[in-house]
């Protein structure tokens, strides 16, 4: 019984830590930069919602893809810094992946 309540004490401290992120995005070549405006400050949002704090975003622009995604051979590539509660990452990721806009993100942890 001590160990459960030492563990879940643990994680509770866990929790609150937060750690510093790096993300990139490729997003579609065919929307407006309205929409992109729009899609990057939508991703910046769901961080801080969620009690993230974004450090900086950086628009790389349009480059050429390495490989063909779905019928695209370009993309939008973005950027963003931010700091980010451990278990939430997994939640971002899946919001992530669900937009049509998207076409890839890497999320990495920087120590």
């Amino acid at each position: 019984m001590a160990n459960k309540k030492v563990s879940e004490k643990v994680l509770k401290v866990e929790d609150k830590q937060l750690r510093n992120y790096e993300m990139v995005v490729i997003i579609s070549p065919e929307i407006t930069d309205e929409i992109l405006d729009a899609k990057i400050d939508n991703i910046s949002q769901s961080i801080t919602e969620k009690g993230g704090v974004v450090s900086e975003v950086e628009r790389w622009g349009k480059k050429r893809l390495a490989y063909p995604i779905g019928h695209f051979m370009e993309g939008n590539y973005v950027l963003t810094r931010f700091t980010f509660k451990p278990g939430l990452s997994k939640e971002l990721e899946a919001n992530l992946q669900i937009s049509e806009e998207v076409l890839r993100h890497l999320l990495i942890r920087v120590d």
